[in-house]
């Protein structure tokens, strides 16, 4: 009795042949690739490390807390590579990075310190003569092929988001039944979340460039914008319509996550504040509801109503693109501020005496009754409190 496969079926056959060369060829090229950029990596690396980290201890140009402070943990990412690339050498590509990701915290520690590291270099380049003079001569060593110690202590971190892609595709290209899939999926994740923490450092540092740009522009130190959890949004001059038939003034707007910011140009011709900003009010957006106003504007740009618990504010501009960014913009920060997770209490924790106000009471003083530190947790909190 013949066996053949029918013509559809042969051809299915060699269709998922096909399919698993193609993955098998793409494999052992991200393979070759991830072998020779880790290779590269370590020789940048090991500069790092050998002329800078353990000269610099040997010869006491830096102290050790500046040292640190500069170089972080990058010895320790030095010495967990050095086995990487020997198991990547070896095509345990599975294995190598399933003995890596448990020292991924050498990588977090580096990518958190990252800023300062920077911060630190900076300072001691500009005072610190010696360590200037050892930087230049270190440099000028032909294995660094004209690189600069900025251009190599950044490494770690754009090595975690290559680590990420290259992983990525391996897994993509490795069949559910490969011994290595689960190897490299787990590798994945591991991964993904230091690189996630790097982007969100980036972003915090950013925001923190932000924060400091607008208080300088704020004339005086009454405003004070930098503040746990907030975020810079934007900022741009609108027309503010008064309640009263006057013209509409000009005045500068900064929206940030949780308040908006009204403030004026000083005067041109003061000696030093010319280019700043005088702030008149800030507008908490958590009590604010925004809308716009249609009819008013003839075709022409647009009006936004914004209500607050004591105030209200008509926002005018010519730019139709520009009023729906900023309605926009006020839309999603109020949202997010109204969205936030309700703190929920049981009403025995809220009742519970501290242990500190307990041993306060035996040392003579007197606890607050229940009722009183209740009222104030709950004025105390920030968000919304239900008790249970």
């Amino acid at each position: 009795m013949s066996c053949a496969l029918s013509p559809s079926a042969a051809a299915g056959v060699r269709s998922v042949q096909q399919q698993r060369e193609r993955w098998e060829r793409k494999r052992r090229r991200v393979g070759r690739e991830l072998v020779q950029s880790e290779q590269r990596y370590c020789e940048q690396l090991d500069l790092v490390a050998t002329y800078f980290v353990e000269i610099l201890k040997a010869k006491g140009t830096l102290r050790q807390d500046i040292r640190e402070s500069i170089f972080s943990s990058i010895k320790s990412i030095h010495l967990v590579n050095q086995t990487l690339l020997a198991h990547l050498e070896e095509g345990n590509v599975g294995l190598g990075f399933e003995q890596f990701c448990p020292h991924l915290h050498f990588y977090i520690t580096y990518v958190d310190n990252f800023q300062t590291a920077k911060k630190v270099l900076m300072m001691q380049l500009k005072k610190n003569k010696a360590f200037r003079r050892f930087k230049k001569l270190q440099e000028s060593r032909p294995e660094f092929h004209k690189q600069q110690l900025e251009d190599l202590l950044p490494l770690p971190l754009q090595r975690i988001q290559q680590y990420k892609h290259f992983l990525r595709d391996l897994t993509e290209n490795t069949s559910p039944d490969n011994p290595e899939f689960q190897q490299l999926s787990s590798a994945v994740a591991a991964v993904s979340e230091v690189a996630q923490r790097i982007q969100d450092n980036a972003r915090s540092h950013e925001n923190h460039l932000q924060l400091r740009r607008v208080q300088k522009l704020l004339k005086g130190r009454t405003t004070r914008l930098l503040a746990p959890g907030r975020w810079y949004i934007r900022e741009g001059c609108l027309k503010m319509v008064p309640s009263k038939g006057t013209e509409a003034k000009p005045k500068m707007f900064f929206l940030f996550s949780d308040i908006l910011v009204q403030a004026k140009l000083c005067s041109s011709i003061h000696p030093t504040n010319g280019n700043k900003f005088t702030c008149q009010r800030v507008y908490p957006l958590r009590e604010c509801t925004v809308d716009k106003v249609f009819g008013h504007t003839k075709s022409q740009g647009g009006l936004i109503s914004l209500t607050f618990a004591q105030a209200k504010l008509l926002l005018m501009s010519s730019d139709q693109e520009n009023i729906n960014d900023w309605y926009r913009s006020l839309c999603l920060a109020i949202g997010q501020l109204k969205s936030k997770t309700t703190v929920v209490h049981r009403r025995e924790e809220l009742l519970r005496t501290p242990l500190r106000i307990a041993a306060d009471g035996q040392n003579g003083q007197v606890a607050s009754p229940p009722a009183a530190r209740r009222k104030r947790l709950q004025k105390s909190s920030g968000s919304s409190c239900i008790i249970l």
